[in-house]
């Protein structure tokens, strides 16, 4: 992975175009070990617009001037030769999101030693102290299958290069910089989570960041309980496309969020939540807001309700007007319920990151914490101006777990807190070694924390080692190392406490994808996604390989088994399977058509940086970010379906 620039020493406002140079934060110490513990508005439907279209057959949505037919093209991807001369050449990574956001080339990853994702001998559970922070961009997420709502993917972006592999200007690197030090608005995908409320009933939750169990977490690997089915045909076609909205020239918008229920996928485009028909595309409802998304809920309840923090107007060219509004959304009527502020003073506070547990909305921020009745609206609870420490962000879903910080800069001390959501009461604490600036949650059941420990994954992951913490009494089961040179999963712990992706929780395990390194054939690159036992912290033994040319990376749970995304070489289509948790047998869900124009579609939809969600035959794809669109990359889109069947 490409170096990030230092983290600030603050974290920046959002804004909606990424600032001309990136802030110079100051050098973080480096932390000591901590011995463990032993114990351990609504609109009428109107046709989409775009025209991917689906194939004959199917009701075809009115098609745009410039946007390509993909059904229709038999091309493989990038032109394949029939004889090449020389050995074809992997391409350039998907273009980026905004104009400027060539992100530089990244270096090729270290040749991985025998029996790489395997090492022969597990790194004693203290040794260089390193504990990941959240990765810089994107997060991802969605809900999962079989009930209401599926998973997204929260994602971090990872240096997409230009077409054609040239050179960027030092402008675009400068600005590339700047977007990763501000750690990328990205309110990546949005998983699905069932209310426990009061009602005694146990969430379920997947994520593609974090995704967790639809269970209880504890399967043992026994991979049982998956609910998504191999059709008789995984190969897909298009459903529909969502054209990249319009922006003014050299502004980017945030259009994180991205939902999935049995009636509608919902996406957020320019200051407005859309949702569509999950097979036509045809819109059922437009929810506008006055200013832009600025972060949107990884989980939603079973009755499809989440909820989104947005600016208060369409800010300025290279500024933001704050990310102050607090709204919920109820995703099948298509309406916003409520919108609520908190303030400091008589200024309202600038939140950083939002989220959803049982029936509270809680949102954090380097002024604290607040929370909200998810129906309501009614306030529970709000920073405290004589507090000393302060709820930088919460993660959600099954259970509700606050990332509290004590302490000065450089004697920082984090407090991991598992809380009573109504009242905010702390049910247990962690509490994690001086020097640990930053922390991000992947997950709340089984509670798992991730931070970058002294700043030694050097690849700007953020994620040095993964903290497994029993959340009924707060003691640390496991310390999990994951060097940032051998793994590839990422979270964003400096300002968004719940974005991380590459990652998913379940069977008492985590499982996490490795660093590219060559495959078997010539030119290749490939990389498999490992398991580690959150009570021991050692490695499982289990791998999920990618296949040549492929790259691999967990989405969520599905029950027992890890739904996973396979990114294709040159000349494929993507992929979706299913890994069994006890066999860690890969079967085949769908695969995407290898068509050029198709294939170039998929491609600008990283697993890094792009929402993914995947449920019952249905891939969708959709960007973080908007902007005014070029020729250069082709033709870009906000969303993208993929199904499987007639």
């Amino acid at each position: 992975m490409s170096q990030p620039p230092q983290q600030p020493s603050q974290p920046p406002q959002q804004s909606p175009q990424p600032p001309q140079q990136p802030p110079q934060p100051p050098q973080q110490q480096a932390a000591q070990p901590q011995q463990p513990q032993q114990d351990g508005s609504s609109q009428p439907p109107q046709p989409s617009q775009g025209g991917f279209g689906p194939p004959q057959g199917r009701p075809a949505a009115p098609s745009q001037p410039d946007t390509p037919d993909l059904s229709k093209n038999p091309q493989p991807g990038y032109g394949y030769p029939q004889q090449p001369a020389q050995p074809p050449q992997q391409p350039a990574g998907p273009p980026p999101q905004a104009p400027g956001y060539g992100y530089p080339q990244a270096p090729q990853p270290p040749q991985p030693p025998p029996g790489y994702g395997y090492p022969q001998q597990q790194p004693h559970p203290y040794a260089a102290y390193g504990t990941p922070q959240p990765g810089y961009g994107y997060p991802g997420a969605p809900g999962a299958p079989g009930g209401p709502g599926f998973p997204t993917v929260p994602m971090h972006p990872q240096a997409p290069q230009p077409a054609g592999g040239g050179k960027l200007s030092a402008q675009a690197l400068i600005i590339v910089a700047a977007v990763v030090a501000i750690a990328l608005i990205i309110g990546g995908g949005v998983w699905y989570a069932t209310s426990s409320g009061g009602s005694g009933k146990k969430d379920d939750t997947a994520s593609s960041s974090g995704g967790q169990d639809g269970k209880d977490g504890k399967g043992g690997g026994t991979g049982s309980g998956g609910e998504e089915k191999a059709p008789a045909d995984p190969a897909s076609h298009v459903l529909f496309q969502v054209p990249m909205p319009k922006a003014d020239k050299d502004s980017t918008y945030v259009t994180s969020g991205s939902w999935l229920t049995d009636k509608v996928y919902a996406k957020s485009g320019i200051a407005e939540i859309v949702g569509y028909d999950p097979d036509k595309g045809t819109k059922l409802w437009t929810i506008k807001l006055p200013g832009p998304v600025c972060e949107a809920s990884r989980f939603m309840t079973d009755d499809h309700r989440t909820a989104i923090l947005y600016q208060p107007k369409m800010p300025p060219k290279g500024s933001s007007a704050g990310c102050s509004q607090v709204a919920a959304i109820d995703l099948d009527a298509g309406r916003k319920l409520w919108t609520q502020t908190a303030k400091e003073g008589d200024e309202p506070i600038s939140f950083d990151n939002i989220t959803v547990s049982a029936d509270t909305v809680a949102v954090g921020s380097t002024s604290g914490g607040a929370a909200f009745d998810l129906a309501t609206g009614k306030a529970r609870w709000t920073p405290k101006p004589s507090d000393s420490c302060y709820d930088a962000g919460y993660g959600g879903g099954p259970k509700l777990v606050a990332v509290r910080k004590c302490g000065p800069y450089d004697q920082r001390q984090l407090h991991i807190q598992t809380l009573d959501p109504k009242s905010g009461k702390v049910v247990s604490e962690y509490v994690m070694a001086k020097g640990i600036e930053y922390a991000s949650v992947v997950s709340t059941d089984p509670l798992v924390v991730a931070a970058d420990v002294g700043d030694s994954a050097g690849d700007g992951s953020g994620i040095s080692d993964f903290f497994s913490v029993d959340n009924r009494t707060g003691r640390l089961r496991a310390r999990i190392s994951v060097p940032g040179d051998k793994y590839a999963a990422r979270c964003d712990g400096i300002t968004r406490v719940e974005k991380c992706s590459g990652i998913a929780v379940g069977n008492d395990r985590i499982y996490v994808p490795t660093e590219e390194h060559d495959g078997s054939a010539d030119y290749s690159q490939t990389n498999e996604i490992v398991a580690f036992d959150l009570a021991t912290g050692k490695p499982t033994g289990q791998r999920a390989d990618a296949g040549d040319g492929y790259t691999i990376t967990p989405l969520r749970m599905d029950g027992g088994n890890v739904i996973a995304y396979k990114r294709p070489p040159y000349d494929k289509g993507g992929q979706i399977v299913s890994i069994d948790g006890g066999s860690f047998k890969e079967t085949k869900l769908l695969e995407n058509p290898a068509t050029e124009a198709v294939r170039d579609a998929e491609t600008t939809m990283s697993p890094d940086y792009a929402e993914i969600l995947y449920a019952r035959g249905h891939l969708y794809m959709s960007a973080v970010f908007a902007h005014k669109t070029t020729s250069s990359y082709g033709q870009e889109y906000l969303a993208i379906a993929f199904g499987t069947g007639g």
